[in-house]
Parts: structure tokens; C-alpha cells; sequence
């Protein structure tokens, strides 16, 4: 069964245009990268896999010094499948694996360029580092996460739901009725999470405790692929800074964490893999006096997420049951699920063609501390984002912000319906993805 994804609708536009580069297709595994090209190729009379990990020979073909036109002779020839331009489309998969295949896409560009070509890869990040340059504008890149709470509602049939949520404003909040059911999907989302495989089983069963072992399985995968990463970092290194960041999540990462057996040079290296195979993401101190926010940051003050709700849960081993009945986070490891789940939300909310930075703000002073999980940049805006794990809390250190940087208007994620009050606009932790149109003046 495939999941629709938002992807789908970039992936049609760019089969469409006339002009069109080479795609690479970037993310974690099993994010979904691979079965969106799939679905896309039933649009086409011809279809050509590669799989590099699976089918190393083919990598031969781009180490004999063969021009691109060549290349895609031998490929035919060996796939007695036809290279048409505007009727095949060519998958390069795993393509991480064969550096001399990544070199080559800027040809299919100039050479072939009315030909279809899309490529894949998991570490794609380790690999680029290895090349001495890259196909600047010739090629370009779509960044693809696990599922949005909108595309799982999408997969669940409750498409009216989430059109209900697109609909909606902070003037005219959802019956409580709609309100109570999307909360309920919202807490089943944390603890499924987006990864495709997890989802499906979910769809086509209902049975959490089986979508619990499949996440599981996922995660000793991800921890067997650390091997992979670079020879000098071992995977139990990895898999110990891994597990600091689920502990730490909400918090500025400490590099000498409680029973740490690395240095704080072998922390920030395993960190930085962890980063480039898309397992975590940044969110990264800023002063917030000015657009853009990523002028002004102190990396030194720097939170990380783990890709995915439902890895996180597992990782740290929640009671999912507390996840799922309890109307306040705060008791389900202080919260800090619902804090990631709405930093993820944004990075899927933006545009595939671009890779979000994320921020927040904090003022460290004696017996005046402060801090705001979220602050993003829309337009000439910068909106404050406090999350809230139930349906109250102080919002202190919000108004503090408005008043120190002199805005007018802030954001409250939390359980409640939408609504307003002085200053503060009420969004409901389901409709994250949507602050941007929803807050005032944004």
C-alpha cells in the first residue's frame, strides 16, 4: 500500500516542466524516499532501477570513462529496457554508494537533459563531503522527513479532518467534537510517529503493540547502520551519543553528559554524523534582534531532535499508554515529546526544495532565566513559539520576549482549541505546520 505523500505533488511538477535538472532525493532511510519514486514512475512507459547497494556492478559502468550518452547505452542494453527521453524514467537508489554516478548527473543534464532522471541515498550527505565539487546548478535537491500529522491523517481516511484544519482560524476555533477527535489522532501520531513502515502496519491493522515492534526493528536498524558512517567513530560511540540526544531532548545539549565515555571532541564529531545521515536536527540559539535569524546564533547553545516521535518513544521506552490517555505531556518526560514534535512539523511544513534551520531563544541571567522553544521567520516577522505539553502553563518567558524585542505578537501550541488573547495567538499542537498563516500579521 502506498502512502501519499507531499512530495508526490514536487515530484509531478518536476516530471511536467520542460526544463528540469536531475533530482537527488535526500533523507534518512526508510523515510519513504524510495516508494515515492515508484509511485511516481507509473506516469511513465519505462522504468529503470539501479540500486548501487544491491547491484555494485553497475557501478562500473561510471568508472570506465564512458560519456553519459554511453553510459545510458550499457544500461539499456543490460536492462533490455529503452532510454526515451520523455518516456523512461531513470532511478539511480543508494546512490551514495557510487561516488562517480553522483559526478555524472550534471551530464544527464547537459547532455540529456529532456531524459528523467532521479536519484536517491541514505548517507548521501558522507558522500558529497568526499567529492572536491558538486554539480552547483545543474542538479538539485528535495528533502524528504517521515510523515507529516497531516499526510497520517491522510492515510488513516481522514482527509475531512485534515481539511478541517487547513480551513480553520484563530477566530473560529473546530467544534469541540472535531477538536477531541484530532487530539486523539494527534496523541496516536506521537506515539506511532511518521516513519512509513510503522504507519502502514498501523493503517492496515490498528495494532499499536505491532507498530511498537516495528519501530523497534527500526531503530536497531538505524543503530546497525552506524557501522557505516566513518570507520574511525565506532557504532557503540554513536549509539551512546544517540541515546544523550533522547535524553536530552527540550534541553541545550551538554557535552559531557552523565556516564559519558568519550571526550567532548568525540561527542561534537559523532554529533556531526548524526546530523549529516538526517537521524537528528539542529535548533540552534539566536539573539532574535533581526532577520535573518541565522545572523545572529550562538552555536554553542544548541538543542537536537531525534527524526521521529515514534523512535523517540521507543528509544527512551515511554509508557505509550501514558501518551495516549493523559491530557498533560508534562508527566510524559516533561514534555518534551510535544516540543518535538512541533520542531519537526516545521521542518516539514516548508518547501521539499528547501532545508530549514531551526532556532529558538533564551536569556541566561541570575534569577532571571528565560527561554523559547521556537522562534521562525516568516516574511519580515519573527514569531515566539512557546509549546505547551497541556492546557496551561505560564507563558512568562513569551512576554518577556515580546516586550524585550518589542512584538506585538506571539504563539501558544498547546491542547486547547484555536483562540486568542492579548498578544498571544492559541494554536492547537496538531495544527503546528500552520502557524505561519494563522499568527497575526505573519
Amino acid at each position: 500500500m502506498y502512502i501519499e505523500r507531499n512530495i508526490d505533488k514536487y515530484l509531478i511538477d518536476w516530471m511536467l516542466r520542460t526544463e528540469r535538472k536531475p533530482l537527488i532525493i535526500r533523507g534518512a532511510r526508510q523515510v519513504g524516499k524510495s516508494s515515492s519514486v515508484k509511485n511516481l514512475s507509473k506516469r511513465f512507459k519505462y522504468f529503470i532501477e539501479i540500486n548501487f547497494d544491491e547491484n555494485p556492478q553497475f557501478c562500473m559502468l561510471f568508472e570506465q570513462n564512458l560519456s553519459v550518452v554511453e553510459v545510458c547505452e550499457q544500461i539499456a542494453l543490460i536492462t533490455n529496457t529503452p532510454i526515451r527521453p520523455g518516456e523512461t524514467l531513470l532511478f539511480f537508489d543508494e546512490i551514495q554508494a557510487c561516488l562517480p554516478a553522483i559526478s555524472m548527473l550534471r551530464y544527464f543534464f547537459e547532455k540529456i537533459p529532456d531524459l528523467h532522471v532521479i536519484s536517491a541515498g541514505s548517507l548521501l550527505e558522507f558522500a558529497l563531503s568526499e567529492l572536491p565539487s558538486f554539480a552547483v546548478g545543474r542538479v538539485r535537491s528535495l528533502f524528504m522527513y517521515p510523515l507529516s500529522f497531516s499526510e497520517f491523517l491522510v492515510a488513516v481516511g481522514e482527509e475531512n479532518l485534515k481539511d478541517a484544519i487547513a480551513g480553520v482560524t484563530i477566530h473560529s476555533p473546530l467544534h469541540d467534537v472535531v477538536h477531541q477527535k484530532l487530539l486523539s489522532y494527534y496523541k496516536k501520531f506521537l506515539v506511532i510517529g511518521g516513519m512509513p513502515e510503522a504507519v502502514s502496519k498501523y493503517v492496515a491493522s490498528g495494532d499499536l503493540l505491532e507498530v511498537q515492534r516495528i519501530l523497534n526493528d527500526l531503530v536497531i536498524a538505524m543503530q546497525a547502520d552506524f557501522a557505516k558512517y566513518k570507520s574511525r567513530v565506532s557504532a557503540a560511540r554513536l549509539q551512546e551519543v544517540y541515546h544523550a540526544v533522547a535524553l536530552q531532548m527540550g534541553q541545550k545539549f551538554t557535552y559531557s553528559f552523565p556516564n559519558s565515555t568519550q571526550n567532548i571532541a568525540q561527542v561534537k564529531e559523532a554529533i556531526e554524523l548524526l546530523k549529516m545521515a538526517g537521524l537528528i536536527y539542529a535548533v540552534t540559539h539566536s539573539s532574535s534582534n533581526g532577520i535573518p535569524l541565522g545572523a545572529s546564533i550562538n552555536v554553542k547553545k544548541t538543542k537536537y531532535l531525534i527524526l521521529d516521535t515514534g523512535i523517540f518513544q521507543r528509544i527512551l521506552g515511554l509508557n505509550i499508554s501514558d501518551l495516549m490517555l493523559s491530557n498533560d505531556f508534562n508527566i510524559v518526560n516533561k514534555g518534551s515529546i510535544a516540543e518535538l514534535h512541533v520542531g519537526l512539523e516545521l521542518l516539514k511544513s516548508e518547501d521539499c526544495y528547501q532545508k530549514m534551520e531551526l532556532y529558538y531563544w533564551s536569556r541566561e541571567m541570575r534569577n532571571s532565566q528565560a527561554e523559547v522553544d521556537y522562534v521562525i521567520q516568516s516574511g519580515a516577522q519573527i514569531i515566539p513559539v512557546e509549546v505547551k505539553a497541556g492546557t496551561k502553563g505560564s507563558m512568562q518567558s513569551l512576554y518577556l520576549f515580546l516586550k524585550e524585542k518589542k512584538h506585538k505578537t506571539g504563539c501558544r501550541l498547546s491542547l486547547e482549541n484555536f483562540s486568542v488573547l492579548p498578544q498571544l495567538s492559541i494554536i492547537p499542537l496538531y495544527a503546528s505546520h500552520r502557524i505561519k498563516d494563522l499568527v497575526p500579521g505573519a
